[in-house]
């Protein structure tokens, strides 16, 4: 991983945070004195990284050299929205330094800031700051480093350098170059969020259904099927982020500890949004755009088909899916959530497209596609019936024959049963496509 000290091992007390590369130590500088970098362009997005831990890596590596002067060089590049930490942490992280740090931080010789020119104001030296702020110097280009450090031992991130090439480009009115997309970082083992179906599964003794959406399935079916709006109500950014970096970090989540239901269903949309590739894969969302050209008592017919087309475990995980939102349908007499409804908030959470979002043209389709799912659950994801329906070829029948009674072995393995649903009367006058 770019960044990253190659002797890293996951034995280090700050492993989580440190194998992003955040901090480095980069030699020393022209007076001798130790240099510290910090490159905010390789922090992940908040839900990722508990800054509370990074606060404390920021003094674990202090304290190696907090009786020795150094020197800190801080890369704003790549602060933005989604990783910034917010301004009461700042608050609290500068108020939890102790007297030792506090002291040394005004002692100390230098601290170099490389800032774009459109650095925001709140990082400029405040007044109850102004003798930490007197030896800040600001910089615009990294070659105006070499005249305070040994520029050739700072560890700099290419998307420092490739900005630096660019601002220098634009200031002497040359085309810039390509932008180059950085290569990923590594989850962690435990990773919940923005990692794959096949990584969740090895990293879960195979469980096919990932532990977030189990756990948010099972307490939303013991205690929110009859809340009204379920699944419609937003919930505090803070608290989701709070949420998932705990799931991240293979830390136990008890949704009674927030006492809000909606909670557990914000946390399930997010999963299935932040998956690499969406449930209903890439490859299945042309298919599913034409729903609509084909005759209404064929509909079926065709979700069945589309689904065969896709990977056993996505079918799994997604026929589990279904069930639950089957369940929540059938209840909206009380929590006003029918299956059209249901559709209109899980659409564009099972399937987008490879590059891009989908336009507005595309929600009538995806959304009747989820709507069929969910309306004829039972249908689709049973073994066929239909004379003209193509049978599953025979490598298929070991892993489908029978769908709906495999999923619940399969979860049984979780600590999960699907509980079995009777005929609707109430839905029977629907069941006409």
């Amino acid at each position: 991983m770019a960044g990253q000290d190659p002797a890293l091992s996951t034995s280090h007390p700050f492993y989580d945070v440190a194998r992003h590369g955040i901090l480095q130590v980069a030699g020393d500088d022209r007076f001798g004195r130790r240099v510290v970098t910090f490159s905010c362009c390789r922090m992940p997005p908040s839900h990722e990284l508990d800054h509370q831990r990074l606060l404390e890596y920021l003094k674990y590596t202090l304290d190696q050299y907090v009786e020795n002067d150094y020197t800190i060089v801080y890369f704003h590049y790549g602060l933005n929205s989604r990783n910034k930490p917010s301004l009461g942490w700042l608050q609290s992280a500068y108020k939890e330094f102790d007297r030792k740090y506090r002291l040394h931080f005004l002692n100390m010789k230098n601290a170099c800031i490389v800032l774009p020119p459109t650095a925001p104001p709140s990082l400029q030296p405040s007044a109850s700051l102004h003798k930490f702020g007197k030896k800040v110097i600001y910089f615009n280009y990294l070659s105006e480093l070499h005249e305070h450090l040994k520029y050739d031992q700072l560890v700099i991130p290419p998307e420092v350098l490739r900005y630096d090439e660019k601002l220098q480009s634009l200031h002497e009115g040359r085309t810039p170059p390509p932008t180059k997309t950085p290569p990923p970082r590594p989850p962690l083992p435990t990773q919940q969020f923005g990692v794959s179906l096949q990584y969740l599964k090895d990293k879960n003794q195979g469980e096919l259904i990932p532990p977030v959406l189990r756990f948010t399935v099972t307490y939303l079916r013991e205690k929110g099927l009859r809340t009204e709006g379920l699944f419609r109500r937003s919930a505090s950014a803070q608290t989701v982020r709070e949420i998932q970096r705990l799931y991240n970090q293979g830390k136990p989540v008890n949704f009674d500890d927030y006492g809000d239901i909606h909670i557990p269903a914000v946390i399930l949309k997010t999963f299935l949004r932040e998956l690499p590739q969406p449930l209903l894969t890439f490859q299945a969302y042309e298919q599913i755009l034409g729903i609509t050209c084909v005759e209404s008592s064929l509909r079926v017919t065709r979700c069945r088909q589309i689904l065969r087309s896709l990977p056993d475990h996505n079918y799994v995980v997604l026929c589990y899916l279904m069930g639950f939102l089957h369940a929540v349908s059938r209840e909206s007499i009380f929590n006003k959530m029918n299956s059209s409804n249901l559709a209109c908030v899980f659409g564009l959470n099972l399937i987008w497209p490879s590059q891009g979002v989908s336009s507005l043209s595309a929600l009538v389709p995806l959304n009747m596609f989820t709507e069929l799912l969910i309306e004829y659950y039972e249908k689709i994801f049973s073994t066929p019936e239909a004379p003209g329906e193509r049978g599953l070829a025979p490598w298929e029948q070991g892993s489908r024959a029978a769908p709906l009674q495999e999923a619940v072995p399969r979860t049984q393995a979780t600590g999960l049963t699907k509980p079995t649903l009777p005929p609707s009367p109430l839905m029977a006058a629907r069941r006409r496509l």
